[in-house]
């Protein structure tokens, strides 16, 4: 696992903040936050200069620095040393919500802000959407399937259960897969605050401005990162003798057809059931969930019905994390971060907190581990799940290393 997150730049760092409660919100300093409603993100401390030659640098977008190194890490955590032929049955999978979004506002600005006829040379490449995972192949010499998913938030889970689903079918020995994203320059927080989804911010305290399930909750916080994931079958990873984190055993997809922003109840059901479906498993066999949980008063009500309309009874008795209130939500990135998180989650026997829930609501009645991380809970089977603008939902299913 690789990570470059608000939370920390590992899997352990992000854990630990996200075990902690440590919100990675905060105020923005750039001058242009001034002419913003909800000046509040969830930034990566990073430069591209610690990471790469400037002849490099030059070409590569935020969203793909980030991928880059995210997929460093995971390859040196995996301790990969490959052949060339088994370079050849390894590929990469990366979601990605808005891709290249930095260079493009950035080209822009030149364009039409500064009436200038000269934008860099490479705009087209470093905007492109698969510019991540292309760089992560040429950088690691991966020469098998090369591919990128822009389903918005539900993008690096699509991304991961696509690679498994390769893996599976015996067309792949390894995969890196994840997310990457870099939202965060001016026009794409305007456009946000236009939707009308982004959190108030919480004049006390910042950093508690993003609420999921609370009935004082008042949208999402947008944030950026990127996590990658090193994929195998587990007959391959064991005879090389690697570090199992956990099986990746589930993948449910489904898509909303009633609206293009607008949550469904039922599609996100459907997806839920298909992962359990996917995995051989059946609802009682679930020990805890990583939910979507944004902070939006459509999301969280229709999540929490859902997961009733799958658990029914025991709906009450699972504990459902939402830490996006911790780590904001990093559109296409963030679903490959939750999977790192549960994984690691697991491991500890914790169940993540869901913080800043202090004012109840009546239709978000389950258990999301209000504000404290829950000790010594035994989790050997979790659902991961996101559900995305465009209606495309995705739900991963894991269990813990044997």
């Amino acid at each position: 696992m690789g990570v470059v997150s608000p939370l920390g730049h590992s899997a352990a760092e992000a854990f630990d903040a996200a075990r902690a409660g440590r919100s990675a919100i905060h105020r923005l300093a750039p001058a242009f936050a001034q002419r913003l409603a909800s000046p509040i993100a969830a930034t990566v401390r990073f430069s591209g200069a610690d990471h790469f030659e400037p002849p490099r640098l030059r070409m590569l977008d935020r969203v793909s620095q980030f991928a880059l190194v995210a997929a460093r890490r995971a390859w040196t955590d995996a301790g990969l040393e490959l052949t060339d032929a088994e370079r050849g049955r390894a590929g990469v999978f990366i979601g990605t919500g808005m891709g290249g979004i930095n260079s493009i506002d950035e080209g822009y600005q030149t364009l039409y802000g500064e009436h200038s006829d000269r934008i860099k040379p490479f705009l087209v490449l470093m905007g492109m959407h698969n510019a991540p995972a292309a760089w992560i192949g040429l950088e690691h010499g991966l020469s098998g399937p090369n591919m990128t998913y822009s389903t918005a938030c539900s993008s690096s889970a699509v991304a991961i259960g696509e690679a498994w689903l390769r893996l599976a079918h015996g067309d792949l020995d390894m995969a890196i897969a994840g997310g990457a994203e870099a939202p965060l320059p001016f026009g794409s927080l305007k456009a946000w605050e236009a939707l009308r989804t982004v959190a108030t911010v919480d004049a006390a305290d910042p950093s508690a401005s993003c609420r999921p399930f609370a009935g004082n909750r008042s949208g999402m916080v947008l944030g950026e990162g990127a996590a990658l994931l090193v994929l195998e079958p587990w007959d391959h990873a064991a005879a090389r003798g690697a570090r199992i984190h956990g099986e990746l055993i589930g993948y449910g997809l489904s898509t909303d057809t009633g609206h293009i922003t607008r949550p469904s109840v039922e599609g996100q059901a459907a997806a839920l059931r298909a992962a359990l479906q996917s995995a051989g498993i059946d609802a009682a066999q679930v020990d805890a969930i990583n939910a979507h949980g944004t902070g939006t008063q459509a999301n969280d009500s229709v999540e929490t019905a859902a997961i009733k309309a799958v658990f029914g009874e025991r709906a009450g008795r699972i504990p459902i994390s939402a830490t996006k209130a911790v780590h904001g939500h990093l559109l296409g990135a963030t679903s490959a971060l939750e999977l790192v998180l549960s994984l690691v989650a697991m491991q500890h026997s914790v169940a993540l907190p869901t913080m800043h829930l202090q004012v109840p609501d009546p239709q978000c009645d389950l258990d999301y581990v209000p504000n404290a991380a829950r000790e010594g809970v035994h989790i050997q089977t979790m659902l991961s799940s996101s559900f995305a603008f465009g209606g495309t939902n995705a739900v991963l299913a894991v269990r813990a290393a044997s």
